[in-house]
């Protein structure tokens, strides 16, 4: 049965400020990213204890809150939820008025320009990839019908990006969708695409220089650098941002009537030879010296390329800032035909998720432990934004770790040069995207398979090593605030029994405990804590235990249970109240070595299993494990007696209780002395 979603859409439109402060919401691979009127409104805090979310993250000039694989799910909850029309989809609004630096508006324009196409080049890349290793390994021919046909499947969305990136940037620049992808289909136009190969030659321009440029044909006589913009980015981009400004600009004149058909002639016809004459073979230069000057940090030292690259890159995706790397890459697979520094990167994932498998082994957290696990399969296919956000950023030193694990990997890849001729995909998918078309060793490939491995395990073990203090350091801090409230609940109880009773009223019936270990019974003078061995508080005897399970001493209820499992305290049907506490000081210990087998309000019978507890690991942590079993409303009795020395074994009697007569209660029956 499909999960509700509801109730948490509810909680996270309430934390946004409430559907009236939100312009638009959209979704990503993780993320529900809005656009909220007024960012002050939001409650972050309540927003990261919600279940079902990740964290929240404030970048690119939007209101990001991680939710991880079922973030689709969320998002249709959310629309239901603020009533948004349009089936769901919103206008993500850039808004040019808003506070948002130059920096913030740039990522969130690129990010937004490729999130919704991740998909389809995913799934391009995949299938290429595929089919490209299949060729090179001689499973497949390259003049098969087969090899063709797959071929075209995988290739086809980053033949005709433009198209693609012409549609959603158009969205981005809030102009007719379609004028975007027409103005992409154009500039892959099948003829056009044959100019920039032509032999014809009418001149060249900036002949000697390094921006010389043939021209093989003219526009009204304007000369027209010719060039193949299929696989390109920056042309259809800056191009379609022309556009939308012309599209605004004609709106203005054109009478509303002609609109429909007069502002896309208008529209196309402007921005497209601006396109072809200007704005293409600009862009193409930049995208050209962009990737000369990244390969010519790779060409100084790939080794020193690949540590920096895979050190950084899990930053750059927190800051979005990759898509600019992303970007690159395109501009490089289309000028050079393939990228050397992408491919530094992709196996960064397996360092984090190397980490989060150590913290997952490493953890008390229940809570974090299902976070963490859900995050270590989404990092296994390369989706590492939920172990990023909600795991290992927050501890910090988890994720710089992750970093350092990334940047052996980004050696590795260096170290055998490996590189992309196709725009990978995630994880374990991208591998195929290093094999080369043309054919070839499969070294380098080898050698991306041995950076993914490196990767997993130097995270593994560098946070085994240096990383445990961090994971449960918050968590930590919780437990020692519930330990407090539980003392001090203790203490009240002590001070304050819950059988409440006066100065006149009369005493308990006379009753027995019986003993809830085996071990060594002794006076509790001889325990070195002085609050149980002055006896000045509560009456009772120790325990030294020789196993670990504590037992009930009598019939009744619990009425206390420490978080950390170390104090159990019960409330027998008899009236008397009892406390026992494992060890001397093991409240330090934080709950390692404990197993608590009962809750608060549970009735228990005498002699049933209350705690689990590990003698050898409290006692190699430096800790006693002798333990008081106290009488907390002593007063209630006219004497409390121990019974017996020596060894004793559950359910022996340890205590006598003397109360208004001599009746002894054994777990609900009555026997006399």
């Amino acid at each position: 049965m499909a999960k509700n979603y509801d109730n948490l859409a509810k909680t996270i439109i309430q934390d946004v400020g409430g559907k009236d402060n939100v312009n638009s919401v959209v979704h990503c691979a993780t993320r529900l990213r809005f656009k909220l009127k007024d960012e002050k409104k939001e409650n972050d805090d309540a927003l990261k204890d919600t279940d079902g979310v990740v964290t929240v993250v404030k970048a690119g000039g939007q209101y990001q809150v991680v939710i991880g694989n079922e973030v689709a799910d969320v998002y249709d909850a959310v629309l239901k939820e603020v009533g948004f029309p349009g089936g769901g989809q919103v206008p993500d609004d850039d808004g040019v008025d808003d506070d948002s630096s130059f920096i913030d508006k740039a990522v969130a324009l690129i990010s937004g320009i490729f999130t919704d196409i991740l998909a389809p080049l995913s799934a391009g890349g995949i299938i290429k990839g595929l089919v490209v290793m299949c060729a090179s390994l001689g499973w497949l021919s390259k003049t098969s019908g087969a090899y063709q046909i797959l071929y075209a499947i995988g290739d086809s969305i980053f033949f005709f990006l433009p198209v693609f990136l012409g549609f959603t940037a158009a969205r981005r620049f809030h102009m007719n969708q379609f004028i975007g992808a027409a103005i992409g289909a154009t500039l892959t136009y099948p003829s056009m695409v044959a100019l920039a190969s032509s032999k014809t030659i009418l001149s060249t321009l900036f002949k000697g220089t390094a921006f010389a440029s043939e021209v093989h044909t003219t526009f009204f006589g304007i000369p027209v650098i010719t060039m193949n913009y299929s696989s390109t980015v920056l042309p259809v981009i800056f191009t379609v941002w022309f556009a939308s400004i012309t599209e605004h600009w004609a709106k203005k004149w054109i009478p509303t009537v002609v609109q429909m058909f007069l502002v896309p002639v208008v529209t196309m016809i402007i921005a497209l030879p601006v396109a072809f004459i200007v704005i293409g073979p600009v862009m193409t230069w930049v995208g050209d010296a962009i990737g000369a000057v990244m390969q010519g940090i790779y060409n100084f030292s790939p080794i020193v390329a690949g540590i920096l690259m895979g050190a950084l890159w899990q930053v750059l995706v927190i800051f979005g800032v990759h898509w600019g790397i992303v970007a690159v890459t395109t501009a490089d697979l289309a000028a050079l035909g393939y990228d050397s520094i992408l491919a530094l990167s992709c196996m960064v994932c397996y360092a984090q998720v190397g980490v989060v498998l150590a913290m997952i082994k490493q953890t008390k957290d229940k809570k974090l432990k299902e976070t963490a696990t859900g995050a270590l399969f989404s990092g296994l296919f390369g989706v590492t934004e939920p172990a990023i956000y909600g795991v290992t950023l927050p501890r910090r030193i988890p994720f710089i770790l992750s970093c350092i694990g990334g940047a052996i990997s980004g050696a590795v890849i260096g170290a055998f040069h490996s590189v992309l001729y196709m725009l990978p995909s995630m994880g374990i998918f991208a591998i195929p995207a290093y094999a080369n078309p043309k054919g070839g060793s499969m070294t380098p490939v080898i050698g991306v398979v041995i950076a993914g491995v490196v990767a997993f395990v130097s995270g593994f073990i560098l946070q085994l090593l240096f990383g445990k203090k961090s994971v449960d350091a918050d968590y930590n801090k919780k437990q020692a605030q519930k330990v407090a409230e539980a003392a001090n609940e203790a203490t009240e109880v002590a001070n304050n029994p819950i059988v409440a009773a006066s100065e006149d009223e009369k005493l308990n019936p006379s009753t027995k405990l019986v003993s809830p270990l085996n071990g060594d019974v002794k006076p509790l003078s001889e325990i070195k804590d002085e609050v149980f061995s002055s006896g000045a508080m509560w009456q009772g005897v120790a325990i030294e235990p020789s196993e670990g399970v504590l037992h009930a001493p009598a019939d009744g209820k619990i009425a206390l249970v420490f978080p950390t499992g170390h104090v159990v305290g019960i409330n027998t049907t008899d009236g008397a109240e009892v406390l026992m506490h494992i060890g001397m000081d093991t409240v330090n210990l934080q709950g390692k070595g404990f197993k608590t087998l009962v809750q608060k309000g549970l009735e228990v019978k005498a002699g049933d299993p209350l705690v689990e507890f590990n003698i050898k690991e409290i006692k190699a942590a430096g800790y006693e494990v002798a333990t008081p079993v106290v009488v907390t409303n002593s007063k209630k009795y006219e004497s409390i007696n121990q019974v017996d020395n020596g060894t004793v074994e559950v359910g022996q009697e340890i205590l006598s209780l003397q109360g208004e007569d001599e009746k002894v209660k054994v777990s609900g029956q009555v026997q006399t002395n």
